[in-house]
């Protein structure tokens, strides 16, 4: 065993064990940006692997702060009270419809923004909602767990609404095209499933009929002068434009993939109008923007591929492609349940970060085929954005969901967590699994 190999072991499963920890309520960059000073200063990652990393990640890390950025402006505009005030008048009483439209509001936040940014919506929104609805913690712990599963396991189906998703994309030269090509409808598939399993998990705890809100929560925001839609039509056209104009963000996005255009220019540009229209219709000036924007998640993803680089030159990759030989050797299906399974397993003892790049770093190693890799690092997604959910710690949006809700004083216990994970996880990743295989199979045939 050779010292770089001791190094970058001991350094990654030290930075793992303090990012699951955080004592004293530590943020995951220090541990993390600790962890890739030690790397580089012994020589393990060299200065052209620096930039090397900043070339694949740089894009994406763009693009992902491009797309918060939106997330951050929508709630000056009101969007929070807004919405949880829709959600409200759609359940009209009833708790089961609230579980469904909570649901189909993750799902969509998480395809306009991103896994992180969607927590960062939907889970004030919920809050707002359900205290206004005057539950007790223990009944809104079904809404809002159902609602962060299926918020960050809605990164699945296109590659932009993750930030591991965009940099590992880089990694196998796939476009964001293909990648929905692929992934998009078994992916949601998968989603559908999951979200019909936990209702059925969570169905007796779930309030068959919901007590009246308490306040007007649109009413609250909006009569502060806040906005100058001083009526509810007025405002909801209002919101329905704003949501117009990320769709067709999105959309162009994918178009920029196709005409092989750097997909954050167009991210970046979106931005930029968002802020100015506010700009325009608040007066908020957008300096506002750069103290809210999570700038820690660059570091930690420059920080964690530093340290997964250092791995890999240390002979870590070399290690896993014989290991993963003969698995890939099996067959398709076969290397697709396991190599998916296996990354499931990584990215709930070390986060998805860490276990996708490894599994993604690997993948280009085996010397595969072209449609033979894209399929076993799609079947890869799908367990570090929907296998990593089995435990709080598999990915970076949960570990902030739970922050959040510690924020509200809304306790949340880890039994409460696995409860539900125990038993919707896993089938939902091996399903996943099993209907990207049969799809690729029929659109490829």
């Amino acid at each position: 065993m050779t010292l770089d190999i001791v190094i970058t072991g001991f350094v990654f499963i030290m930075a793992m064990l303090v990012i699951f920890w955080r004592p004293g309520g530590i943020s995951e960059v220090w541990p993390a940006s600790v962890g890739a000073g030690i790397i580089l200063l012994t020589g393990i990652v060299s200065r052209h692997d620096v930039a090397n990393i900043i070339q694949k990640i740089g894009g994406a890390s763009i693009t992902i702060m491009a797309t918060i950025v939106m997330a951050v402006i929508l709630e000056s505009f009101g969007f929070f009270n807004w919405a949880a005030v829709r959600l409200t008048l759609l359940s009209k009483g009833s708790g089961y419809r609230l579980y469904w439209y909570i649901q189909i509001l993750c799902f969509c936040m998480t395809l306009l923004f991103n896994n992180d940014g969607s927590i960062l919506i939907t889970t004030p929104i919920l809050i707002l909602l359900l205290k206004n609805l005057r539950l007790k913690p223990h009944q809104m712990i079904p809404y809002l767990l159902s609602g962060a599963l299926i918020a960050t396991a809605s990164s699945a189906p296109i590659g932009v609404s993750n930030i591991v998703n965009l940099i590992a994309l880089k990694i196998v030269h796939m476009s964001l095209y293909m990648h929905t090509a692929m992934m998009f409808v078994p992916a949601t598939a998968g989603l559908l499933f999951m979200s019909s399993l936990m209702f059925l998990v969570m169905k007796n705890k779930l309030p068959q009929t919901l007590p009246s809100a308490e306040y007007d929560l649109e009413e609250t925001f909006f009569t502060a002068d806040l906005h100058p839609d001083k009526t509810k039509k007025k405002r909801t056209f209002f919101m329905l434009k704003i949501l117009g104009f990320v769709f067709i963000l999105r959309c162009l996005l994918f178009v920029a993939s196709f005409l092989a255009i750097p997909v954050e220019w167009v991210a970046v540009l979106g931005s930029i109008v968002l802020l100015l229209w506010r700009w325009y219709r608040l007066g908020t000036s957008p300096s506002d923007i750069v103290k809210k924007i999570p700038w820690h998640i660059l570091i930690f993803a420059f920080s964690m591929y530093v340290i997964i680089y250092g791995l890999h030159n240390a002979g870590l990759t070399s290690v896993l492609v014989k290991a993963c030989a003969p698995i890939v050797a099996q067959g398709l299906l076969q290397a697709s349940l396991i190599m998916g399974g296996l990354v499931s397993i990584l990215s709930n003892v070390f986060n998805n970060h860490p276990a996708l790049m490894i599994g993604t770093i690997t993948l280009t190693e085996l010397n595969l085929d072209p449609v033979t890799l894209k399929i076993i690092y799609l079947s890869n997604i799908i367990g570090s954005d929907i296998g990593s959910l089995l435990l709080p710690i598999g990915t970076l949006a949960s570990l902030l969901w739970m922050h959040i809700l510690r924020q509200q004083h809304i306790p949340i216990k880890w039994k409460d967590y696995l409860r539900v994970t125990l038993i919707v996880i896993p089938l939902t990743t091996i399903v996943t699994l099993f209907l990207l295989y049969y799809w690729v199979r029929l659109i490829f045939a």
